[in-house]
């Protein structure tokens, strides 16, 4: 009889415990980037995004027109590339990857959510994602980088844009962007 209340003891104690490790939610823990050597470090890239709807190759593709004024509602799906310098045939140092869509019915503005993939040098593998709000016809906007991979693991930070030329007639335009990245 001993052993059979012995047995049972050990197995309350054994659920209990189990239950208590799931109510306390132990799928997780801080870590110190200090043991683990992590210095953060502060990268600024310039780069030249260039959004091309017109012609026969284009690097942008309307998925769904605008229902409204000032473009809400339509959605636009890019593979843009990015260049060194304002000219598009300047240097290629990654590919600007993701979409943006027409989100406000008072002025043009678009969500935007993007892959900023590079290509060259040291930064190649490497991404930055950008998410954020376009007002296209500010001089300046700013939207925030939210994550990253390879030299930009645990990214961080902000992009500020400058249209650096826009055709009215086709849509076609070169953002330059300056991006303050946060990194391990």
């Amino acid at each position: 009889m001993s052993k059979v209340i012995l047995i049972l003891a050990v197995q309350i104690l054994l659920v209990t415990t189990f239950a208590s490790a799931v109510d306390r939610g132990d799928f997780a823990r801080t870590m110190n980037p200090k043991r683990l050597h992590m210095k953060e470090k502060l990268t600024h890239l310039r780069v030249y995004w260039h959004d091309i709807i017109s012609g026969r190759n284009p690097s942008a593709i309307v998925i769904k027109k605008h229902v409204a004024k000032h473009s809400f509602g339509s959605i636009t799906m890019i593979d843009n590339a990015l260049t060194s310098d304002v000219p598009i045939n300047s240097t290629l140092v990654g590919q600007a990857q993701g979409f943006y869509a027409g989100a406000s019915q008072h002025e043009t503005s678009f969500l935007m959510a993007m892959n900023f993939a590079f290509k060259t040098g040291k930064y190649n593998g490497s991404t930055i994602t950008i998410l954020g709000r376009n007002s296209i016809f500010s001089e300046v906007r700013k939207m925030s980088v939210v994550g990253g991979s390879g030299i930009f693991r645990f990214a961080r930070g902000y992009v500020e844009l400058r249209t650096k030329w826009f055709d009215q007639q086709s849509g076609d335009a070169t953002v330059e962007y300056n991006c303050f990245v946060l990194h391990y």
